[in-house]
C-alpha cells in the first residue's frame, strides 16, 4: 500500500489516495464495489469475497434474502472474514448510460459512509465504484467519489469516519 497523497479537511478528517490491493487495507471497513444482487464473482468484488472467504458471500445471499437487492446508490453492510478490516460495505453504483449516474454514485458512497458511522468505523478505503465493467469514465468517477466524500464529512461533524482511502490497484486510476 502506497499513499500518493493526503488532504485535510478543515474538520480534521484525513483524505488519502492510495495504490494498492484494498483486500489488504489496514482499515476499518473496505467498500465493495457491488451489484444489485451481491454475487461477489468478478472484478473489485470477486477479490475481495476470495481473500475474506465464504462468510462475506454467506452473508450476502442471507442479507439479499432478508431485504431484497440492494438498489443501485445504496449499500449494505457484512462482516469482512479473513480480510484485515472488520466490515465490507457493498456499495452499488450505476452502470454508465444508465442516467442520473453522478447522483447515484454520490449516493452509493454517501450510503456506505452512513453505514461505516452507524459501525463506529473510523477508517474506510474505497475503490474507483463504476469505473470498471461498469463502464463510467475513471476521472468522472474520482470526482464524484471524492466530492462525495467531502460532502458526507463536511454536512457530519460528528461522523465516526476520520479517514477515507480511495485505494485502486491499478496504477492509471
Amino acid at each position: 500500500m502506497q499513499t500518493r497523497a493526503t488532504y485535510t479537511l478543515p474538520g480534521g478528517q484525513t483524505l488519502a489516495i492510495v495504490h494498492g490491493d484494498i483486500t489488504e487495507a489496514r482499515v476499518d471497513a473496505i467498500v465493495n464495489a457491488a451489484n444489485e444482487h451481491l454475487q461477489h464473482g468478478g472484478g473489485v468484488a470477486g477479490a475481495i469475497s476470495r481473500r475474506g472467504g465464504g462468510v462475506i458471500q454467506a452473508q450476502s445471499d442471507r442479507w439479499v434474502a432478508a431485504h431484497g437487492r440492494v438498489r443501485t446508490g445504496s449499500a449494505a453492510i457484512t462482516e469482512a472474514g479473513r480480510l484485515p478490516a472488520r466490515y465490507v460495505i457493498h456499495a452499488v453504483g450505476p452502470v454508465w448510460g444508465s442516467g442520473d449516474e453522478e447522483r447515484k454514485l454520490a449516493s452509493a458512497l454517501a450510503e456506505a459512509l452512513a453505514l461505516a458511522d452507524a459501525h463506529a468505523a473510523t477508517s474506510i478505503a474505497v475503490p474507483a465504484i463504476s469505473s470498471g465493467i461498469y463502464g463510467m469514465p475513471k476521472a468522472l468517477s474520482a470526482r464524484v467519489l471524492i466530492g462525495a466524500a467531502v460532502d458526507y464529512l463536511r454536512t457530519h461533524p460528528d461522523s465516526t469516519v476520520t479517514e477515507v482511502q480511495f485505494c485502486n490497484i491499478d496504477e492509471a486510476t
